[in-house]
């Protein structure tokens, strides 16, 4: 029997998690990366299943949160390098009916446990909520050895046009503008450029993170925006993130205006005192929002528009979705 072979089409969070468990499976995949506008290579990605103002939990959090653990050991006991924490989650509220919402959506299974508010939060916090199994991971990192141990062969281009058995690349050399590949199955799997590259009508919500020069506090703190250890070269540092910017139809170059940061930063001193804490730099990604996961109508497989949870919930949903590929 020969086998088997897809091409996937993104190399963020969804398409790198498809190409492993794909990879897993034996079969053979080939990897368009247009290399551009990643939002998935954000520096310090939470995996918190407690999402929003309100506490929302999707169906599908805790385990997703859990495969997400489980896959970063597997990774890192195949050598890989995965800047990460599982370091517990402090989501603090403003008030008892916040604090009632947040009950109304605990699962019972939810580790979790309501404490007081200390240090590092500041003192005006009703509430907090310790998750301690939720955490933080370098983003990039995780995809990188995501894409390296699923052995895909990478190939640096943009997807022009697919089928369910062919994918037109436009190439960045000017040797081989353009060449097809074949397989027994397409996955698309783009965020939001690639989404406004094939002409989608999808949503667009833009989000930044400060680069800090140390971080806050160990574990990373959340509700509005989040204050969070992140790893880089030079060493552990912080970040200060949040999706912000109203929503748009179509994907636009990354960009904070004026407004955009002097929110964040309100945002951020709310949660904790800032005073001595230097900006070193800044990241801006734009994620898809109306999440796309099955076969659509041409027999293309389909995982993307995964918003702000795609660590918590793209790898459960990439081993589902190729699982009903029954490769």
């Amino acid at each position: 029997m020969s086998r088997k072979s897809a091409v996937v089409i993104g190399a963020g969070i969804a398409g790198a998690s498809v190409a492993y468990f794909l990879g897993k499976a034996g079969v053979h995949v080939t990897v368009i990366d247009a290399a551009q506008h990643t939002a998935s290579h954000v520096p310090s990605a939470l995996i918190n299943p407690v999402r929003g103002q309100s506490g929302q939990v999707d169906g599908g959090a805790l385990e997703g949160m859990h495969l997400t653990w489980a896959l970063i050991r597997e990774l890192q006991a195949q050598g890989y390098d995965i800047p990460h924490g599982q370091t517990g989650v402090l989501r603090p509220v403003p008030d008892d009916k916040t604090r009632a919402k947040f009950e109304r959506n605990l699962p019972s299974e939810l580790k979790h446990e309501w404490v007081t508010p200390a240090a590092p939060l500041r003192g005006d916090w009703a509430h907090a909520l310790w998750l301690p199994e939720a955490g933080w991971v370098d983003g990039q990192a995780l995809c990188r050895a995501l894409l390296a141990a699923s052995g895909a062969e990478i190939v640096q281009g943009q997807a022009k046009s697919w089928s369910a058995q062919s994918v037109k690349v436009l190439h960045a050399t000017s040797h081989m503008p353009h060449a097809a590949y074949s397989a027994d199955a397409v996955y698309f799997c783009g965020g939001s450029v690639g989404s406004s590259w094939a002409g989608e009508k999808r949503t667009h919500r833009m989000g930044s993170m400060l680069l800090l020069d140390r971080a806050v506090s160990d574990i990373p703190l959340s509700f509005g925006a989040y204050l969070s250890p992140d790893a880089r070269a030079d060493g552990l540092g912080g970040v200060l993130g949040g999706t912000f910017e109203a929503p748009a139809p179509t994907w636009q170059a990354p960009k904070m205006p004026l407004a955009s940061l002097n929110w964040l930063l309100q945002k951020g001193e709310a949660l904790a005192d800032l005073r001595g804490v230097g900006v070193v730099g800044r990241w801006t990604g734009s994620r898809l929002s109306g999440l796309q996961a099955g076969r659509d109508e041409s027999g293309v497989w389909r995982l993307s528009g995964l918003s702000s949870k795609g660590f918590l919930l793209g790898p459960l949903l990439a081993e589902r979705l190729v699982a009903s590929g029954q490769w």
